[in-house]
């Protein structure tokens, strides 16, 4: 007597056999559009965001990254819209509102993209309410006193310029004219003026699946970026230590200045951005960096174990007003031209402390402070808080690139030694100070200066010391 298969279990299988690849692609797709759609939102709820829409879109763990890229970012386009809409219609119930992130996703594609296929539950209750939501879409129209879905978005998105698509070439790996040769078969490429490793192509430039970004032999890094690591100029021999390094375009940035020799000391905070860090150094191919999961405001400067370090590429959190277009932040609910002032001020007490730690390392030589903020707080007041503590333990501000024309503002003293990127002229927004050590400091050591004498010094300029502790939880916040 043959058994008869349990009804369910039959079932699933019709249910899974009646899935066309197509389909399932399209679910997949959605799932994970709202994956990466709810730990954004969440991070911007929070002031947290971990890394950027790009960076979670393009991990490892994103099957389809090119249209979950593109979901992601019309539904945030979109996602004010969306959610006055759904307000107005009233349909959802507490099941739904539990799964908003799905919920704005399915949504974009019934108003605004495709009607998505009725393979989900989720995509069949919001479907039996496409009329609701078409109908409070022209309420909301009316509301607004607009006739297009255009103008009522141009009500709260900004204009973002256009730049060019920027490629770092991993010179670990691979030549520079080699990648000029390569990349030229699809786009017209230029050599970067300033950079020497850094190629130029067109806006929109779309190289994320291309086989030279996946095998490391090309990173996506921008101008400012690619110009922090090239201030430091650092020799192939020294120690260097990248303070705040994931995701790790500039540590290994600086692997390759350094011609894969010398160490690199690479500190993060955040386990999952350590993650993140390790998979950029392996994809690099670079041997000479020791990851670090710890606080950089944790290491001792007079541990002998960073005896020999010579420079420090200092690049804190900051508020990323220079970027906004690359990390896609304009899209953001909380994004709006006026920036958090308490936020702000938080960050640059976080910046001074950062930067004093790394200026008080004895036998640094150079140090770099870079943001990718516009604010004159996070920058020229950084840095000239600093400038007396700088001054005593043999420091000077030194010119990054002096063919570069744009310079600090006014508002400080060496202020025309710092570098400014602009957002109109330069398509972001970047800061960089460089400190170099002068022969003051040597000369007044050898004249049997004591350490001790050296640590009262640093701080005698930089009294307020607070506890590691509250430092290492706060730095965590701030990332």
């Amino acid at each position: 007597m043959a058994r008869r298969k349990p009804k369910g279990t039959r079932q699933s299988a019709v249910a899974k056999q009646k899935f066309s690849s197509a389909e399932r692609s399209s679910l997949y797709a959605s799932r994970e559009a709202a994956k990466v759609l709810r730990t954004v939102l969440r991070g911007d709820a929070d002031r947290r965001a971990a890394t950027s829409i790009k960076s979670l879109v393009f991990s490892h763990s994103v099957r389809n990254k090119r249209a979950t890229f593109a979901l992601v970012c019309q539904t945030l386009k979109h996602l004010d819209v969306i959610k006055q809409v759904l307000e107005i219609a009233d349909v959802l119930n507490s099941k739904w509102k539990r799964q908003e992130p799905l919920v704005y996703i399915i949504c974009y594609d019934i108003l605004f993209g495709k009607d998505p296929l009725l393979i989900g539950d989720a995509e069949k209750f919001l479907m039996r309410r496409k009329d609701a939501f078409v109908s409070s879409l022209a309420t909301l129209l009316v509301r607004k006193k607009v006739e297009t879905v255009d103008e009522l978005l141009g009500l709260s998105q900004p204009n973002v310029p256009l730049k060019p698509r920027y490629v770092r070439v991993n010179t670990l790996k691979m030549d520079v004219d080699s990648a000029v040769q390569e990349l030229g078969k699809l786009y017209k490429v230029q050599k970067d003026e300033t950079v020497p490793d850094l190629l130029v192509m067109p806006p929109g430039s779309d190289l994320h699946a291309h086989h030279l970004v996946k095998n490391g032999r090309i990173f996506l890094q921008g101008k400012g970026s690619a110009m922090v690591a090239a201030a430091l100029q650092p020799e192939p021999s020294w120690e260097v230590i990248d303070a705040c390094s994931a995701p790790g375009n500039k540590t290994i940035n600086l692997a390759a200045l350094m011609k894969g020799q010398g160490k690199i000391i690479a500190c993060e905070l955040n386990e999952e951005r350590v993650k993140r860090l390790e998979q950029t150094i392996k994809l690099s191919g670079a041997t000479n960096i020791e990851v670090v999961h710890g606080d950089f405001l944790g290491l001792n400067p007079e541990d002998p174990s960073f005896a020999k370090v010579r420079a420090i590429l200092l690049d804190p959190s900051c508020s990323g007003s220079g970027t906004i277009s690359d990390r896609l932040d304009h899209l953001l609910p909380s994004h709006s031209a006026v920036y958090d002032s308490i936020r702000l001020h938080k960050l640059a007490v976080f910046q001074k402390k950062a930067l004093a730690h790394a200026l008080s390392f004895p036998q640094v030589e150079r140090v770099v402070y870079s943001t990718c903020s516009i604010h004159q707080i996070e920058n020229e007041d950084v840095v000239s808080s600093v400038l007396p503590l700088a001054s005593s333990l043999g420091f000077e501000l030194a010119t990054p690139f002096p063919q570069w024309q744009r310079r600090g503002l006014p508002v400080c003293e060496g202020s025309e030694h710092l570098l400014r990127m602009d957002p109109e002229e330069d398509k972001e927004g970047f800061f960089i100070a460089l400190f170099t050590k002068t022969n003051k400091l040597d000369d007044l050591e050898s004249s049997e200066v004591s350490e001790r004498e050296c640590r009262r010094r640093r701080k005698q300029c930089h009294p307020f010391l607070w506890p590691k502790v509250f430092f290492r939880a706060w730095n965590g916040q701030m990332r």
